[in-house]
């Protein structure tokens, strides 16, 4: 794992799968923790979910006094052995130096974490509680029908063999063994981080218990969010394409080096781009750059011949770029990662547009707080990517208590899912090679649908996606390729803290993968419903964002939807009447909660952002946003400019309040929802919340008689 990620600290957000972790045990003088010596301490590291193997501690400890036979008969340890050994101080210190900041797993672990307390009480030794997982309450959790919780009885069901069972090593290292397999299986009860992890165990009352009259300590801690971490949100506000310089400077790569010298001083640049037509209007990949260093470096190496040499024997290629659309903080995080001062600016198509360098980016404040990067970019596994999604929670916090527009915090996210998905299709097909799939058969293109699509997406995302490929049938052998790469891609995305779609929208299913020509024919299919039942998911594909691989395929899809749904008015008027908000008010005019907490997406979110899906396909509107669409709407005077702009400010607000309950459940160990805690809120957002639901409840209608005008 790159260095920076591992220096990241783990929180609540942090996905267990991303933890630094060291799994620990002990060997004693016996079992009374309020009296036993600690005779043996073993520990093994733990990162991306796996044992590591070659980061181990073994260290045996003299109690100062006699080990009792009975002790000895179960760990094998003697006096004898222990003669000569350190004592406990020494042993403490490179205990601390090995385990650091990492999270503490073992079986049992209150057990150990009483004994060692109690030895720093008596060596007057700081102590401070670490933060810790158990073994025996996660496997509880995981699977509540085992016999008992022994070592022996967990690894069996999980199908691991332990070896050097009662030595402290051995057993941390079952322990360890025990934490990875667990991960999936906690997965699947939708316990994905730490802090969740944290909070079902707690939850465990009956065990926690047991252990406290047995003197043991807690073996977990409540979870609780970091320190605020106040950002500069320049980099959050500005994109690519605000701060570059276009049209690029380009010259043919047959140009004399000399020539090339005497216009970047004429023009002042730091960097040419090259390219055999010598113009900006190419795909990227025909592009190398020849920047200042550059020639330094071969003036400095081949003096007599550098200045008549072609531009392109110095030229730099591949060449490394970033979309315009992309964020700031991307460009800033690209550069660092990869040591460079120059990127080449892409549009979606991939055709060139400009050049950003790290001069044009001297205008953000050198005390810029850049907490995302870009490891998502070259995260090697699911592990590296849960890491770097586990950093957007801190982030979401700190640009909302910066006042920055819930809106454009929604975009930041949807980014850094669409970069996910990105690299996890990436990562799949990667993987399908090595497994002997070969290459992909045909072209095609990963589709991110929904929320993340729109731009739009909260902390709670679900797998909306798609693939579109060039040629094939319906269980065809192009097919068949794709909806295996659907699966690894799904299983990627679910491992890395996105989990698989409830309702089925993903590509690993046949519904939302197809060629082109099959995605042509469910269109024709959508239009021609009769039924609104028979549409389900179908409105989300109209927010469809191509995140990997040929995007034109998506361009042309989705050119092809909007045009045969604007010519089937009937196909709109059908998506309109699948919107239902609901009523989620009492008799009494209050909300009607469950646990205190109310749908802000089923009552809230869901009719503003169907209303303006609905009538912009209806109307021929091609805006992904919600925004867009709506402003679209209010400029062609279609549903009332009031309605339009009670929609537009409600969107924020709903976005606001949802982000920030999410990111507090984040931290707090609370499976992310879309519902939120009412009580939590102000009378005055109390009030503005229930103003603009009671005005949403008339969208269906709204829609309806709007679909013809």
């Amino acid at each position: 794992m790159p260095k920076e990620t591992e220096l990241k600290p783990a929180s609540g957000a942090t996905p267990l799968i991303a933890i630094a972790a060291a799994a620990v045990d002990t060997e004693t003088t016996g079992p009374d923790a309020t009296k036993a010596r600690v005779v043996q301490i073993g520990a093994i590291g733990i990162a991306h979910g796996k044992v590591v193997r070659q980061s181990q501690l073994d260290l045996l400890i003299d109690p100062g006094e006699a080990i009792p036979s009975e002790a000895s008969l179960v760990h094998g340890i003697t006096d004898a052995d222990v003669d000569g050994a350190g004592s406990f101080p020494d042993a403490w210190a490179q205990f601390q130096e090995f385990v650091g900041d990492r999270i503490l797993v073992g079986h049992s672990i209150g057990f150990d974490l009483a004994v060692l307390e109690r030895e720093c009480r008596r060596a007057r030794l700081p102590w401070k509680k670490p933060r810790a997982l158990c073994v025996r309450l996660l496997a509880t959790i995981a699977n509540p029908n085992l016999a008992d919780y022994s070592l022996e009885t967990i690894a069996a069901w999980l199908r691991l063999e332990i070896a050097g069972r009662h030595s402290a090593l051995g057993d941390a290292i079952a322990a360890g063994d025990i934490f990875a397999a667990l991960i999936p299986e906690l997965r699947k009860r939708n316990i994905r981080t730490l802090g969740e992890a944290e909070v079902a165990c707690l939850a465990l009352s009956d065990a926690l218990e047991a252990g406290h009259r047995a003197g043991w300590a807690e073996p977990v801690s409540r979870p609780q969010a970091p320190a605020f971490q106040p950002v500069d949100p320049y980099a959050y506000r500005h994109r690519v394409g605000s701060l570059m310089s276009s049209p690029p400077v380009v010259v043919k790569s047959t140009k004399p080096t000399r020539q090339v010298i005497d216009l970047m001083v004429k023009r002042r640049i730091s960097s040419v781009l090259v390219s055999d037509q010598g113009t900006p209007d190419q795909a990227i990949e025909e592009y190398g750059i020849v920047t200042e260093r550059d020639l330094l470096r071969r003036i400095s190496s081949d003096a007599e011949r550098a200045f008549d040499m072609p531009v392109a024997s110095i030229a730099t290629r591949p060449l490394i770029s970033i979309r315009a659309a992309a964020f700031a903080y991307r460009a800033i995080g690209r550069m660092d990662r990869l040591k460079v001062r120059h990127l080449a600016v892409r549009d979606d198509g991939g055709m060139l547009v400009g050049v950003l360098s790290a001069r044009d980016l001297l205008r953000l404040r050198a005390a810029a707080a850049i907490d995302l990067d870009d490891t998502i970019e070259h995260a090697r596994d699911a592990a590296e990517l849960a890491a770097s999604w586990s950093m957007l929670p801190g982030v979401v916090r700190s640009l909302l208590g910066e006042a920055i527009d819930p809106r454009v915090v929604a975009e930041i996210i949807s980014d850094e899912l669409c970069s996910l998905t990105r690299r996890a299709a990436v990562l799949a097909e990667q993987q399908m090679q090595i497994e002997g799939h070969g290459p992909p058969p045909c072209a095609y293109a990963v589709l991110v649908l929904g929320s993340g699509g729109r731009g739009e997406s909260l902390m709670a995302p679900d797998q909306d996606n798609a693939i579109v490929f060039a040629d094939g049938e319906p269980d065809g052998p192009e097919d068949s390729w794709f909806k295996n790469l659907g699966a690894k891609l799904a299983d990627m995305l679910d491992a890395s803290g996105v989990p698989y779609c409830k309702g089925g929208v993903m590509a690993a299913n046949a519904a939302f993968r197809g060629s082109l020509d099959t995605w042509r024919g469910r269109v024709e299919d959508w239009v021609r419903r009769l039924r609104p039942q028979d549409l389900l998911n179908v409105d989300i594909v109209y927010d469809l964002r191509p995140v990997h691989g040929d995007t034109t395929l998506a361009a042309q899809f989705i050119e092809y939807a909007y045009v045969r749904a604007h010519a089937e008015p009937v196909f709109a008027k059908l998506l309109g009447e699948q919107m239902t908000t609901g009523n989620p008010f009492t008799v009494f005019g209050g909300f009607q909660l469950e646990n205190g907490r109310l749908d802000l997406k089923k009552h809230g979110l869901f009719p503003i952002v169907a209303t303006a899906r609905t009538l912009a396909i209806r109307h021929g509107i091609r805006e992904r946003s919600t925004n867009t669409r709506l402003e679209k709407l209010i400029a062609l005077d279609i549903g009332g400019e009031p309605d339009m702009k009670a929609m537009l400010a409600g969107h924020s607000l709903l976005i606001g309040l949802l982000l920030g309950q999410q990111t507090h459940d984040i931290y707090a160990g609370i499976p992310v929802s879309n519902r939120i805690e009412i009580n939590a809120l102000t009378r005055e957002q109390q009030a503005e919340l229930k103003s603009l639901i009671k005005r949403l409840q008339s969208a269906p209608d709204l829609v309806r008689d709007l679909m013809f005008a």
